[in-house]
């Protein structure tokens, strides 16, 4: 395999989702139609793995094979089935009080790393994923819309002292990042990229 068609995986990979044409062209410095010959050759190369490159006019994206599908769909399924236990909770309830936040947010306040929690909470619907505007390095993570009905709510602004308890939030980051002599401002941690 080319160079250029191994980094398209990689970019696709480390996405986990669709990218724009467009976007893999920027991220791989390349032109429309050596994006174009590195995606064939990668679709070549997948052929008869677990995994395939699908393409539409205007987006590329790694997905599971054909014939894996059904297989990946009952783990899921039994995983989803599960209960998202404490660590779930503790997440849910840090996005839902303080707002949309990246994972290196959801750690510092934990305490612990929140990766394949948060990456649980995803599969199943209950947050999204969104670009960063503030660093382009991070996600942010926000409750789906799925995630408020299911709560009864509209917005996160009904939850039980919604205030009370984002001023405690706001706080107690705020006493951390005063005692940190190296924190320049940001909240500890590092980019997002889960």
């Amino acid at each position: 395999m080319s160079d250029l068609a191994k980094r398209a995986e990689s970019f696709l990979f480390a996405e986990g989702g669709s990218l724009t044409l467009k976007k893999l062209g920027q991220l791989l410095e390349c032109k429309p139609e050596e994006l174009t010959r590195a995606l064939d050759e990668l679709a070549e190369a997948r052929k008869g793995s677990g995994i395939s490159i699908i393409r539409t006019e205007t987006e590329a994206a790694m997905v599971v094979s054909a014939d894996s599908r059904d297989a990946v769909q009952k783990a899921y399924e039994r995983e989803l089935g599960k209960e998202i236990g404490e660590a779930g909770l503790e997440v849910l309830a840090i996005i839902l009080y303080r707002g949309p936040s990246t994972r290196a947010q959801i750690d510092y306040i934990r305490g612990v790393n929140s990766g394949s929690t948060v990456r649980t909470l995803l599969s199943r619907g209950l947050l999204e994923r969104t670009g960063n505007p503030d660093d382009s390095r991070e996600y942010l993570y926000r409750p789906t819309v799925e995630l408020l009905a299911h709560l009864g709510l509209t917005s996160a602004k009904e939850l039980p002292e919604y205030a009370t308890i984002l001023n405690e939030l706001s706080a107690f980051e705020a006493s951390q990042k005063a005692e940190d002599p190296f924190n320049h401002g940001e909240t500890p941690g590092n980019a997002d990229i889960t």
